[in-house]
């Protein structure tokens, strides 16, 4: 199935996907791996890797997939030799022929560039290299054999600025949080705000971008990032997030909305299922192209999101009767 995209421009998703039967088979090792991994992927296809959390049996990336972008073959070599950092006779000497054919010219040279440009800037060739990649791995590690992933991944285009791509950024951080692991994803290795606060280049980008046009320094995102993980002036809770029975009776009855950053603490599908995450405008903007992917007879329209002071956000898939799991 195709993804929703942005015409003329770079669009951003949430990406999710766990293993078969939601089975926990990542520890440390694998997790590692996998970090590794989405990230030399997201040098190969282009794309930027604004966010990600890696779970025991699951993983969510923020992704900014630019469009249109221009790659030479000079780029188109170096990328390809990103996918293999310690290559086998067999695939350096590929590399070295490739670069022969490009260098030629002729129909050989561009069977090459639009083989390996069809890979490149496309949300769903990200996701389906990095999981092929990890299966082969994990399956070689663990003596095992058939399917790794009980499903397609899902993805929500989501609004590439300001209070939707921020939301959705403290919605994957927060993931271990939810799970009880931690108190603060500061703690959790595996999460891109993590990475941030200790310093890694690319994950403290990731933030600027997110917070781009509201500051300039990454130590300002990861501070505005913070406040609104927890809210401003709050400590973590100390159960993974309000009790689920309190937040339904408040969200059934609206006698009042919970807090973003509590909310945010639970698990809302508003994230995962809602297709498309944005303003007004931006959500209705697509509801064609979604009623056209989906076969609907009716287009949709752009609800708001309830439970919490959202902001201006909304969605096209409503909230679940069952909104926290």
């Amino acid at each position: 199935m195709r993804r929703l995209k942005v015409s003329g421009c770079e669009a951003v998703y949430h990406c999710m996907t766990r293993t078969v039967n939601g089975e926990s088979l990542f520890g440390e090792v694998e997790k590692e791996v996998l970090r590794k991994m989405l990230h030399q992927v997201a040098d190969f296809c282009g794309v930027q890797v604004l966010t990600y959390c890696i779970m025991g049996n699951h993983f969510h990336v923020l992704l900014r997939v630019p469009d249109g972008e221009s790659v030479g073959d000079a780029e188109l070599m170096r990328r390809y030799r990103v996918l293999y950092p310690r290559p086998t006779k067999y695939q350096a000497a590929s590399a070295v022929e490739m670069a022969r054919q490009l260098a030629a010219g002729g129909e050989e040279a561009e069977a090459i560039r639009s083989k390996l440009l069809a890979r490149m800037g496309d949300v769903s060739e990200y996701m389906k290299t990095v999981k092929q990649r990890f299966s082969v791995w994990f399956n070689r590690r663990h003596g095992r054999y058939g399917t790794l992933w009980s499903e397609r991944f899902k993805s929500v285009l989501v609004e590439g600025k300001g209070n939707p791509l921020q939301t959705m950024a403290a919605y994957i951080d927060l993931n271990p949080v939810r799970a009880g692991l931690v108190s603060d994803p500061k703690d959790y290795r595996f999460c891109g705000y993590a990475e941030a606060v200790a310093g890694q280049v690319a994950a403290r980008r990731g933030l600027q971008f997110v917070w781009s046009g509201y500051v300039r320094e990454a130590a300002d995102a990861l501070s505005q990032h913070r406040m609104l993980l927890f809210g401003k002036g709050s400590v973590p809770a100390k159960g993974v997030c309000i009790p689920r029975e309190q937040a339904v009776q408040v969200l059934e009855q609206e006698q009042g909305k919970l807090p973003k950053a509590s909310v945010l603490r639970c698990r809302v599908r508003y994230f995962t299922d809602g297709a498309i995450l944005g303003s007004q405008d931006f959500v209705q903007g697509f509801a064609e192209a979604w009623q056209a992917q989906k076969r609907r007879k009716y287009p949709p329209r752009a609800l708001a999101l309830e439970g919490a002071d959202w902001g201006d956000l909304a969605v096209i898939n409503p909230l679940r009767r069952q909104v926290f799991s």
